[in-house]
């Protein structure tokens, strides 16, 4: 790993739970690779770009790294039902990020929707330059998921495939979607994807507590959490 700088946040009002206060460090790197990267990941660091973080904020840690066991897990009624209203119909293609006008819409749509209904921040439309620094320049390759309905894009998702397992980075999609539950889709194909592969664990990112935006990655289950940077346990036991 190339560090180029490491930066601490002041603290600040958290994104997650209104009543917290946050602190992030970032570690903005210009060489990377996957091996570095997984076992970073393993240690509760996430990544967008070339940008590490981690939450370490002084009173709290709800920002908990979690993992679905693949070859434990089982879709329960609703995740059932989601892939059948959408297999078959919807296409996955999976290529090389790239930023194009279509995406770049739909990024803008989907989070235009979410501060409207979810009281995420409102940080106005992301440009070209933005998208490409977030998801497109990357120390290493990276997975882009672009899923169509009738040759329209309706979803588009980033994933890491490291040694330790895949890793969901990000995903958005057509608000318009949402009565067919294409985010539990993507996380089902997700999962499907790692079990091919044979890994035993799935990385869905932080898991929140409180937060309505990132609760729905424990209804993937068996799931462990990473608690204290140092033990991953069970739903039960976290």
């Amino acid at each position: 790993m190339v560090s180029l700088h490491t930066v601490t946040t002041t603290p600040h009002a958290c994104s997650y739970l209104p009543d917290r206060v946050a602190t992030l460090r970032y570690d903005f790197v210009a060489a990377l690779t996957v091996e570095e990267y997984g076992a970073l990941m393993l240690a509760g660091w996430r990544r967008f770009g070339r940008a590490l973080f981690r939450p370490v904020c002084a009173a709290c840690d709800e920002c908990r790294p979690i993992r679905v066991l693949v070859k434990e897990f089982a879709p329960n009624t609703s995740q059932k039902r989601a892939w059948k209203a959408n297999d078959g119909v919807v296409e996955l293609r999976i290529g090389e990020p790239s930023v194009t006008a279509e995406k770049l819409a739909l990024y803008d749509q989907f989070h235009a929707f979410q501060h409207d209904h979810q009281g995420w921040p409102d940080r106005g439309p992301k440009d070209a330059g933005d998208y490409h620094e977030a998801f497109v320049d990357q120390p290493f390759a990276v997975q882009e998921w672009c899923y169509y309905r009738d040759d329209r894009l309706v979803g588009v998702g980033y994933v890491d495939a490291l040694p330790v397992g895949l890793s969901a980075i990000y995903f958005y999609y057509d608000p318009a979607e949402r009565a067919h539950s294409l985010g539990t889709f993507n996380v089902l194909k997700f999962l499907a994807a790692a079990a091919e592969r044979g890994d035993a664990h799935a990385y869905l990112g932080y898991h929140v507590a409180g937060c309505r935006s990132l609760e729905y990655k424990a209804n993937f289950r068996p799931f462990e959490r990473l608690v204290g940077g140092k033990n991953w346990l069970s739903g039960r036991q976290g």
